[in-house]
């Protein structure tokens, strides 16, 4: 592998160890030094202050803040912050919004390996990147003047949403979380009024129609 990444450092930000373990071999195999990891948008935010990274890479979904909340936050207060988001998502609201709140790039893990170390060394020369595979759609989105159904919720309404839309259950979302069930009640409560919802049928055919999710 070439060493691309000679001189840049690293701080890997995502909820699962195994995952970060994975991205590391793979920036240091390219050259670059990882100086921290985070599990948490709070950890992500404490790593990044102390140690100035030249690139933050975060998942998008982690528990506590998450990833959006501790990007706007890092953002509001180090606009020079250069922060690559992760995410499994497929669908172009949650690149969108990663993109509006300042982020310099956002790649989908189902990548390939070659293309984090890409996106790695494009932001970290200063310059934008989005996933070739999610750029199109995005592009075109932005020129129907489409609109997204969900720009009402909160980063967390809409993690939520996206799981109960794809058939997950209150409890298992509580648990992948790290929520109290009587919590996601209270957020799927939220999300059923700001989407006149009656009910989780109602909620997967508004995920289809925006392009959440698959019919």
């Amino acid at each position: 592998m070439q060493r691309t990444l000679e001189r840049v450092t690293v701080v890997l930000a995502d909820d699962h160890a195994v995952v970060r373990y994975g991205f590391r071999l793979l920036l240091e195999g390219a050259g670059a030094t990882v100086l921290a990891e985070a599990a948490t948008g709070e950890e992500a935010l404490l790593a990044w202050e102390r140690l100035r990274p030249d690139v933050l890479v975060m998942d998008v979904s982690m528990p506590g803040a998450g990833g959006l909340a501790a990007l706007e936050r890092l953002l509001a207060r180090a606009p020079e912050a250069r922060v690559l988001v992760l995410s499994v998502h497929d669908d172009i609201q949650i690149p969108a919004r990663a993109l509006r709140a300042g982020a310099r790039g956002y790649l989908s893990k189902r990548s390939d390996p070659s293309e984090l170390v890409r996106a790695v060394e494009t932001v970290a020369q200063g310059r934008r990147y989005l996933d070739p595979d999610l750029a199109p759609r995005l592009a075109l989105a932005q020129l129907d003047g489409a609109t997204d159904p969900v720009t009402t919720l909160t980063e967390k309404e809409l993690e939520v949403f996206l799981l109960l839309a794809r058939g997950q259950s209150v409890t298992e979302v509580a648990e992948r979380y790290h929520l109290s069930p009587s919590t996601v009640g209270t957020h799927l409560y939220h999300i059923k009024q700001k989407l006149n919802a009656r009910n989780a049928a109602e909620l997967a055919l508004i995920a289809m129609r925006a392009g959440l999710i698959e019919a």
